[in-house]
């Protein structure tokens, strides 16, 4: 615990906020901006002494019940949480729920991408946006029911998973997603969405209810895949991730090298796009 910084941090974020921000009077005797301590106390419900006292840096170690209190009451955003957690020596508050907006500005960098086929996956594994390209190239996106927009689901409880033991992809895409959604799980203990998907494939699938078992995480991903298109024929892409941490989501990019056959067939994939998908 720090605490000077956690002191100088509860300074500077009380009097950022003005009483008209939480309900109160501004009154005309105010001398510092912001709010007084007494306020602050006040909305986050604890004694004025004790508040007093964490801010001239001589406090107690307070629990996770009050600086949950002070981010409410103080109006602060989730990343000042997280910073007021770390400078009381707690771990950050878990969200009860992962996001599934997706910022503007990948939101833009997708649409740019007009000759790479790109998505933005959160850790449950749920599809949230994707461009021309990635629809052309894997499914109708906008065809599919928002709850089957998820590799997971794909991967488990669709044909692919037959391959498992006779191809290396699949065996590494299944390991690493069911490694990658035990580590959502520390994450998102309070996500329902992520707990029911993992009840229903665990009692789909036994392969998916082995590998939890197993208990694996960090599994290091293949970057290489092959993919069969019914239009353009097969392909051979790398896959990079960019990570959005601010969001806890990826953007997945696929490309192709240049000079080769399936750089050519991803070429015209863009001209034939989606025009021809009825066999998948």
């Amino acid at each position: 615990m720090d605490r000077q910084q956690l002191a100088e941090f509860l300074r500077s974020r009380r009097a950022r906020v003005q009483p008209v921000d939480v309900g109160l009077p501004t009154g005309t005797r105010r001398r510092t901006p912001g709010l007084r301590r007494e306020e602050v106390a006040q909305l986050a419900g604890m004694s004025v002494d004790y508040y007093i006292r964490l801010e001239q840096g001589r406090g107690p170690h307070p629990s996770r019940q009050i600086l949950r209190a002070l981010a409410r009451a103080l109006r602060l955003t989730s990343r000042e949480s997280d910073h007021l957690h770390q400078l009381a020596g707690q771990a950050p508050e878990p969200p009860s729920a992962m996001s599934h907006d997706v910022p503007a500005g990948i939101l833009h960098l997708l649409e740019r991408l007009d000759d790479t086929p790109a998505y933005v996956l959160n850790a449950r594994y749920d599809i949230l946006a994707w461009n021309a390209m990635a629809a052309a190239l894997l499914t109708d996106f906008a065809a599919k029911d928002p709850c089957d927009r998820n590799v997971v689901r794909w991967l488990f409880l669709g044909p692919a998973i037959e391959r498992y033991d006779t191809d290396d992809y699949i065996s590494r895409l299944a390991r690493e997603s069911v490694a990658n959604l035990r580590t959502a799980s520390g994450r998102y203990p309070d996500d329902r969405g992520l707990a029911q998907l993992i009840a229903e494939v665990s009692a789909r699938n036994p392969l998916f209810a082995r590998l939890w078992d197993e208990g694996e995480v960090g599994v290091e991903h293949n970057n290489r895949k092959r993919i069969r298109h019914p239009v353009v024929g097969e392909l051979e892409v790398h896959f990079d991730v960019l990570y959005v941490p601010e969001r806890d989501q990826r953007v997945v990019l696929y490309t192709t090298t240049p000079g080769t056959p399936s750089h050519e067939s991803m070429k015209l994939l863009r001209v034939v796009g989606t025009q021809d998908l009825a066999s998948r």
